[in-house]
């Protein structure tokens, strides 16, 4: 019985582990062939010895509890919601480099376990090491090593199909969802506005009436994910539990071309409260990762683009804080061509180019954060700045999250104003290094102007961010940074 299909070129360590166990376990069932039986068979009838028959009852109860072990493994991929493989890597005997091992479990390296029992021998582990991933397989668990092969082996596939790895959060970054009780009266007209979910393809928002919950996908989605899956292998990365997870997914790839089993939610993590790509199966240095929160990253920053968030409900405002109306109440929605998702995409091309095209070294050797820290340094490469009344004076300024955010796009920060300052950062246009900016007619500009520049990787036209006159009420940008 063969679990995966034929496409080479969709194909990634994680879809193909189903297939993986199959040869594997096939590998330990060569023993099981008529001819081999019938050898056994004429063996024991022959054998007077007492410890040969012994000895051989043992490769049977062995055998045979490595043929139980085929079967109950089949069976939970076979229960997974979905295809659970989408082909085999071309190297196939590099899959399987097990399959000269003995049959005896003394001699099994155990790649990996499958319920607590190795996936290649059968044998009961005491001691588990390795990490889940459940997400592919129920109760699926891999050594060190075997992830460290399949990590490589699926580097070398990818990069010669010109692809990298794409991580993607859901809420906010993809999508906003809310519970049906949770709209307000201005929302109500969204209920008779939901699109049929018999095709979800042509439609944006959505009415899950058996999770009493509404979801509103970021415009330009649909595009998005289409062109990106072009240049990267993609994953769902979610704070969420499973099932929402896996609703999402339907909603957003309902041919499962995009993502197929590669839904990871909270319950696949292997930290509290915490994302982490030791339950990805792609190497870090060819690892880009979409989402709203910098702090679900604290390992992973560097391969981190931080999104703007998506609020669409009103629930979602006030989520964060926020004493504003949602776009919903609005009736209103980012722009498709010129929204988060349509400026992101320009940039992973950007990035993608760099690293298949434009770098000398070998491909190999190459490394996606790095492109990613030269690509975000060219944002307000030229730029000087220098902060008004927007830092805690108890603090010191080079710690603070715009000073860091502005030298990460490329622009030099200073707390003294000279000839060489080119922007004056405040939230109040009467502090005296405001007043020097307009009298020598430097760019005076909001926080805003370095915020938008981040999500949106391109500098602001500076009099679209105005300073107000008098302080104004905590920023709405400023309040959602700071909740990152």
């Amino acid at each position: 019985m063969s679990l995966a299909t034929d496409s080479p070129v969709n194909s990634s360590s994680s879809d193909d582990l189903a297939a993986f166990l199959d040869a594997e376990l096939d590998s330990n069932s060569l023993g099981s062939s008529p001819e081999k039986e019938a050898e056994d068979k004429d063996e024991d009838e022959e054998s007077i010895d007492e410890e040969a028959e012994n000895e051989e009852a043992r490769d049977d109860k062995d055998l045979e509890r490595i043929k139980r072990r085929k079967t109950q493994i089949v069976e939970t991929i076979q229960e997974r919601p979905g295809p659970t493989s989408l082909g085999n890597l071309e190297e196939k005997t590099d899959m399987l480099y097990c399959a000269e091992v003995s049959l005896g479990t003394d001699n099994c390296p155990h790649p990996g376990s499958l319920g607590g029992m190795c996936y290649r021998c059968g044998k009961r582990l005491e001691e588990e090491s390795g990490v889940t991933f459940s997400y592919i397989c129920k109760g699926l668990r891999l050594g060190n090593d075997e992830i460290d092969r399949l990590r490589n082996t699926d580097m070398k596939h990818l990069l010669r199909h010109r692809k990298l790895y794409l991580i993607l959060d859901l809420d906010h970054t993809l999508l906003n969802s809310t519970l049906l009780l949770h709209l307000t009266p201005e929302e109500d007209y969204l209920k008779s506005q939901a699109d049929s979910l018999q095709d979800v393809s042509k439609g944006s928002l959505f009415m899950l009436a058996f999770m009493n919950m509404m979801t509103k996908l970021r415009p330009f989605v649909h595009t998005f994910l289409k062109e990106a899956s072009e240049m990267f292998e993609m994953y769902i990365y979610t704070m969420g539990d499973r099932p929402y997870a896996l609703e999402m997914a339907k909603l957003l790839d309902p041919s499962r071309e995009y993502f197929n089993a590669r839904v990871i939610s909270r319950d696949d993590g292997t930290q509290r409260h915490q994302k982490g790509l030791d339950v990805v199966l792609g190497q870090e240095s060819a690892v880009l990762i979409l989402d709203d929160t910098e702090n679900a990253w604290t390992k992973h920053r560097d391969n981190l683009i931080l999104m703007e968030r998506y609020h669409f409900f009103a629930s979602s405002c006030r989520q964060f804080g926020y004493h504003c109306q949602s776009l919903s109440q609005l009736r209103s929605d980012e722009s498709e061509l010129e929204g988060a998702l349509a400026s992101v995409l320009k940039v992973l091309k950007r990035i993608h180019n760099i690293f298949f095209d434009e770098l000398a070294n070998d491909l190999a050797g190459r490394d996606v954060r790095q492109v990613l820290k030269m690509v975000r340094g060219e944002v307000l490469k030229g730029c000087k700045l220098v902060f008004s009344h927007v830092f805690p004076t108890k603090f010191p300024a080079d710690t603070h999250y715009l000073w860091k955010m502005a030298e990460q796009l490329g622009a030099t920060c200073s707390i003294e104003l000279d000839p060489s300052v080119t922007h004056v950062v405040s939230t109040d246009a009467r502090t005296e290094k405001s007043r020097w900016a307009a009298k020598e007619a430097k760019f005076l500009v909001d926080p805003r102007w370095i915020e938008t520049a981040n999500f949106l990787w391109q500098r602001q036209p500076e009099e679209n961010f105005p300073v107000q006159q008098t302080k104004p009420e905590e920023n709405f940008h400023a309040k959602q940074m700071k909740d990152q």
